[in-house]
């Protein structure tokens, strides 16, 4: 899946090795799940190498860490640094960065109190996650049977390890049945998304999202993507979503950091629209790419370039 590996490792403010990036075995976090991480994209820009909405991405870091209980000794503004440093000492043009923060090495037992927090920051060349020209024809996918968390068990709101473990059984269960990629429901059957992307529908040239409630995890690029319709005029709608709705639209797509905007050509063997790319979407694809090219204006702190 990754092409290249950094070769250094951001980790508890110095750098090591790749190859000394290690866990040991009873570390909480490899028994409990308690992890919070980050996915960010450095692209290759008019203005050079540039992290892209880096400040929003760590604050929602430490925020997950709050949620958390997670007494992180590092600010928001020395995560930031880290990361460009990062990209820095590793010489990437573009890549992904992985910051996360977990319980390590210390005493055993859920209560976590007690264990060290480790932080670290890893980056590595990563292309098209939903595969070769996905963004250009579209995926298909299904709707899973594995929910999303109800209200109240685990916070949708922290991008946590422990909560992957319910993305990986749609994922998983997408795979297996042909698919490349699952929707989940929520727990009152309205839609959410998918295993590691915010959705979309269009129809009649409204576009629709659900919205926090629907047990998302509050996407970046989905924020960005709602900024970019604003801009451009189009009517959006954060609402409860039904299955169906999807099934009747005109165009549906993904957006994440690693997906960015990745169109969906059919829900369980049904053809959305024409089955092809939509114009919308190609629209918003393209809009979204113009930030990197210096075609549009960025919002302030939408790109942290690397000196």
């Amino acid at each position: 899946m990754a092409d290249k590996f950094g070769a250094f490792v951001w980790h508890n403010g110095n750098f090591i090795r790749w190859e000394d990036a290690n866990v040991h075995v009873m570390s909480h976090v490899i028994h409990y799940g308690s992890s919070v991480f980050e996915g960010i994209r450095v692209y290759q820009t008019h203005l050079g190498s540039a992290v892209f909405r880096l400040h929003d991405h760590m604050r929602r870091l430490l925020e997950s860490a709050r949620i958390y209980r997670m007494d992180v000794k590092y600010s928001l503004e020395e995560l930031c640094q880290a990361a460009i440093e990062t990209v820095k000492k590793n010489k990437f043009a573009a890549c992904y960065l992985r910051p996360v923060i977990f319980r390590g090495f210390g005493s055993f037992g859920v209560n976590a109190f007690d264990n060290p927090l480790e932080t670290y920051i890893a980056s590595w060349e990563w292309g098209a996650y939903l595969g070769p020209g996905a963004l250009q024809n579209g995926v298909d996918v299904c709707f899973s049977s594995w929910n999303r968390s109800a209200p109240n068990t685990l916070p949708a709101l922290a991008k946590c390890a422990a909560n992957y473990m319910n993305s990986q059984l749609i994922k998983m269960e997408a795979l297996v049945n042909g698919y490349t990629e699952g929707i989940a429901l929520d727990h009152n059957g309205y839609v959410s998304e998918g295993s590691g992307e915010n959705i979309f529908a269009v129809r009649d040239g409204i576009i629709y999202t659900p919205p926090i409630s629907a047990a998302i995890l509050t996407g970046v690029t989905r924020n960005s993507v709602i900024h970019l319709c604003q801009e451009l005029g189009y009517e959006l709608r954060e609402m409860m979503l039904p299955r169906e709705m999807l099934y009747i639209a005109d165009e549906v797509f993904f957006t994440g950091t690693a997906a960015e905007i990745t169109p969906i050509r059919s829900i369980d063997k049904i053809k959305i629209g024409s089955g092809e790319r939509g114009k919308i979407t190609k629209h918003l694809q393209e809009e979204f790419f113009k930030i990197f090219k210096g075609q549009r204006p960025v919002p302030e702190n939408w790109l942290a370039v690397v000196k």
